[in-house]
Formats: C-alpha cells, sequence, structure tokens
C-alpha cells in the first residue's frame, strides 16, 4: 500500500463547519493554520477561540487543536487533520507586549505584525509610506522568538518585511503570497524579499486566492505549478509550502470587514478599485481541500521530483513547526 502523502495548509479562512472538515479528511490534509483573528482584540480573540473549542467537541473525527510537530503527525497517522491558530494581525496582543507568551500558550503559533495598515509593530502593504519596524515591534519580534510564536509577514510592506527578517533570531513565514515577478499584486512578494526570507531558513506558502494569482480565476494549474519550480529553481525547494488563503463558504461582507476593521467608515478595496471587492471564483482545479491532489500531480508534471513536491505539500511545513513552535531554551 502507498503511503499517504503529508499535506499542510498553512492559511485557511473559510466559514469553517462539518462540511468543510470533512472535506478536509476526504482530501488528506493533515494540519491547517486556520486565520482567527483579523482585528479582534484580546477578548475578542478569546471568544473565537471558545468557538473553535465548540468545534473540537463537535467533530473529534476530523479535527483537534494541534500544538505541535507531534500533533500533525498524529494526524495524519489518524486520518484527521490538526488545526493550528494564527493571527492575521498583531491586535490579539494590544499595547501589551506580555500578552505575546499568553497567545502562545493559548495555542497561537502564527502572528503577522500588520494586517494592511500601520500597526504597533510594522507597516502594511497598503500604506504608501514604510517607515519599517517600529520600537514596540523590536521588541515584540524578539518576544515572539522566546515563546515561539512565528513572525508572520504576508501583509506587511517591504522595508518592514526585510527588516523583521533581520531583526528575527529564527526563521520568519510569509504564510500566503506569490513572487511579485509572477503576478504584480499588492501582496505578493519581491524576488529581493523572496531572497532574504529563504537564505534565513524562512518559509513561503504559495497562495490560491484568486487575486493573488495570474489571470486570476482563470489561472491555470499548470500555471501555478510552473510558477513554483522556477521559484524553486531560483530560491531552492526547501523553504516553498502552501498557504492556500482559502475562503470557502464566506460571504462578500466579509471581505469588507477584513478589509475595513473597525477603522474604516468608507469603503476600502485596498487591492486597486471597487472591482476587486467580494470573494471572485475559485479556480476550478482547486475548490476546496478535496483539490490537493491536483496540486500534487500538477508539481510532478512540471517537472519536480516526487522527494521535492513531498516537500511542498508538507513537510518542509513541518519541518518548520518542528523548529520554530517551541520557546527557547535558557
Amino acid at each position: 500500500m502507498t503511503a499517504r502523502p503529508l499535506i499542510i495548509d498553512n492559511l485557511q479562512y473559510c466559514h469553517f463547519d462539518a462540511e468543510v472538515f470533512e472535506q478536509m479528511h476526504l482530501g488528506g490534509v493533515s494540519a491547517v493554520h486556520v486565520t482567527i483573528c483579523y482585528h479582534e482584540d484580546f477578548s475578542e480573540t478569546i471568544a473565537n477561540i471558545c468557538t473553535w473549542n465548540r468545534s473540537f467537541e463537535s467533530y473529534p473525527q476530523w479535527i483537534f487543536q494541534g500544538f505541535s510537530t507531534t500533533d500533525v503527525e498524529r494526524a495524519h497517522r489518524e486520518g484527521r487533520t490538526a488545526i493550528i491558530f494564527g493571527f492575521q494581525n498583531c491586535s490579539p496582543i494590544e499595547d501589551n507586549i506580555r500578552l505575546i507568551e499568553i497567545c502562545h500558550r493559548l495555542g497561537g503559533r502564527f502572528m503577522q505584525l500588520s494586517y494592511n495598515n500601520q500597526s504597533l509593530l510594522a507597516t502594511g502593504c497598503y500604506e504608501a509610506e514604510d517607515p519599517g519596524i517600529t520600537r514596540m515591534g523590536k521588541q515584540a519580534i524578539a518576544e515572539m522568538n522566546r515563546v515561539g510564536l512565528v513572525v508572520d509577514m504576508s501583509h506587511s510592506a517591504e522595508r518592514s518585511t526585510l527588516e523583521a527578517i533581520a531583526l528575527s533570531t529564527r526563521p520568519i513565514a510569509i504564510t500566503h503570497a506569490n513572487p511579485a515577478s509572477w503576478h504584480a499584486a499588492l501582496r505578493n512578494k519581491s524576488d529581493t524579499v523572496l531572497a532574504a526570507l529563504t537564505e534565513s531558513d524562512g518559509m513561503v506558502g504559495f497562495s490560491l486566492y484568486p487575486h493573488h494569482l495570474n489571470q486570476g480565476s482563470a489561472c491555470t494549474l499548470e500555471d501555478f505549478c510552473t510558477m513554483i519550480a522556477r521559484t524553486a529553481e531560483k530560491f531552492g525547494v526547501d523553504h516553498l509550502g502552501l498557504g492556500s488563503d482559502l475562503c470557502q463558504k464566506q460571504p462578500d461582507s466579509v471581505v469588507t470587514w477584513m478589509r475595513n476593521g473597525t477603522w474604516s467608515k468608507i469603503l476600502d478595496y485596498g487591492e486597486g478599485s471597487a472591482d476587486d471587492a467580494g470573494f471572485p471564483p475559485m479556480p476550478d482545479w482547486f475548490r476546496d481541500n478535496r483539490d490537493f491532489g491536483n496540486i500534487q500531480r500538477g508539481l510532478r508534471s512540471v517537472g519536480l521530483d516526487s522527494a521535492e513536491t513531498a516537500k511542498i505539500m508538507g513537510e518542509n511545513w513541518l519541518k518548520f513547526y518542528r523548529d520554530n513552535f517551541t520557546p527557547q531554551s535558557g
């Protein structure tokens, strides 16, 4: 019998319910990093964790909370999915650096330093000016390194991202983005950033969100997989994975909330125009968690061998989890 491949998706923000959890099972997805915060403060994030705890109680046949590599390996053996918590903003720590350790103890394993806008820690990619990592940001990075909360710069601007890579004593992640050289979206990353990230043992998760794809929803599987292969040629295969940014079953109103939060009374689409509002259709070769096998086959078809494909599908993220989720010793 052929062993099931290890599949890790390092970013989703679906309307998570029984159907989605069963699709994770059917797709053989062993771990998913889920967004549990965009603009919520600490107490609101706790409420979101309570909601997740109800899901863990209701659907133990499919999911459980994951804290470590050991949990992902157990999920893989049992045919279940380990759910890894992450924050797409630093709002849960408010202006209290001691909440970083608390968030990690509650299961947070990734935290973005900014979500599109200027934050107390760093600059988001929608801002006109990027002054880099702030005074609090420098201390927050050090504390995140200490406790094992991974720095994520997916929505951050270029200078802030490069400074975070340089300041962090542990590898950072860009959990969901693609090369800007392939598709010039605001959120996609320059080769300068990707080089610095991979040279420092960081990870990039390739995004399947149509606004991040060449030709949007019409992007072909071959084009997407060729992009991954070319990125591997440039920067090596050992720091590449998937971060689909799947937002399945979410209403368009959620996009407005994601981009505007509580800071704006006017529509702020960010990606360039009102035409970018709402959730575009996913490519027909990646509708939901059942379709990761298409990507696996696509990577092989563009010339990646079985070992390289396995690394991208999940093994690289597993190693990254092992090295970076635990507190530093000493």
